[in-house]
């Protein structure tokens, strides 16, 4: 979690509220759009990435630091996120991606799908995933376009992936009604959003909310979690809520994973680098996964039959 806003939108006033009206939505939106505008996932919140942007050697670093941290929750035989990926079987698949960020999926699906489309929300998600797939020849669209208005005709799509996106949008719903839109009746997908856990969000916030000062100020418990987490609005589930929102979803399976951050309710610095750094993946995984202290929910579903 990283404090990167001032102020929660006014009304956001628990983990999964939606919108009261249309221009509170279109306000929500506005506010989720600029934000990720303005910090775009470069991974950079450690260290700058001081290469030019752009460049293929931009996107090879992106990709080193986002799959290495990957790797401590979700390790691969292969690929990268193959443990939750059947690269081999999206030879004939048409693909769609929402929130393509800096592509670093992107560029994993385009090499297997048969047809790859990527959507995001920002001008800069758009020009970084299209000038990554000229530079390294890869196929597929990248288009310009609200998840919540997903502009392609019933059943166009074999599979969905979305990682760590629509939890921030205005509507979450919305946007799970259109992938179960556009899905094919065979169809699945695979989606992360953060996890409402009795770790990562009830302890880790409360002691962020105690110690950063944020209750003195008066600040909810609520807000003081927003202030802290990445995004305009950013809603946590827990696996109860998920299996309650759209009945067109027949959730398959559900698991928690999480870097090993989420174990270390530390400030950044030597001591948290240290102890991450002796920590065994296996054991951080058990902590996170087995005991559900991570902070991704990962949804895999189809559409009901």
């Amino acid at each position: 979690m990283s404090k990167l806003k001032q102020e929660v939108p006014i009304n956001f006033k628990k983990p999964t509220a939606l919108p009261e009206s249309g221009e509170k939505a279109k306000e929500w939106q506005e506010a989720n759009r600029s934000f990720w505008e303005n910090h775009p996932m470069r991974y950079d919140w450690k260290e700058k990435v001081d290469i030019a942007e752009f460049s293929g050697e931009f996107y090879e670093e992106i990709d080193k630091r986002f799959f290495l941290n990957s790797k401590e929750y979700l390790p691969w035989r292969r690929l990268p996120f193959d443990a939750l990926i059947d690269f081999d079987s999206l030879k004939n698949k048409r693909i769609l991606e929402i929130g393509i960020g800096n592509g670093s999926h992107a560029g994993l699906f385009s090499r297997f799908a048969e047809d790859f489309v990527g959507i995001d929300i920002t001008d800069y998600a758009v020009k970084s995933t299209t000038e990554r797939f000229k530079i390294f020849g890869l196929n597929g669209k990248i288009l310009k376009m609200d998840g919540e208005k997903l502009d392609f005709p019933d059943s166009s799509f074999d599979y969905v992936w979305s990682w760590g996106v629509i939890h921030h949008s205005s509507n979450t719903l919305k946007i799970i009604d259109e992938i179960c839109r556009v899905l094919k009746p065979a169809g699945k997908a695979t989606i992360m959003i953060y996890h409402r856990g009795w770790w990562n969000y009830y302890f880790v916030g409360l002691i962020q909310w105690l110690l950063s000062g944020d209750f003195l100020k008066g600040k909810s418990f609520h807000e003081s979690v927003q202030l802290h987490t990445d995004g305009a609005i950013a809603r946590y589930y827990a696996a109860s809520d998920w299996r309650k929102i759209n009945k067109q979803l027949t959730v398959v399976k559900t698991r928690v994973l999480g870097p090993k951050t989420d174990l270390i309710p530390l400030p950044s610095g030597k001591l948290k680098n240290f102890i991450i750094k002796i920590l065994p993946d296996p054991l951080a995984r058990f902590f996170t996964g087995k005991l559900k202290m991570g902070s991704f929910l990962v949804v895999e579903a189809g559409i009901n039959q």
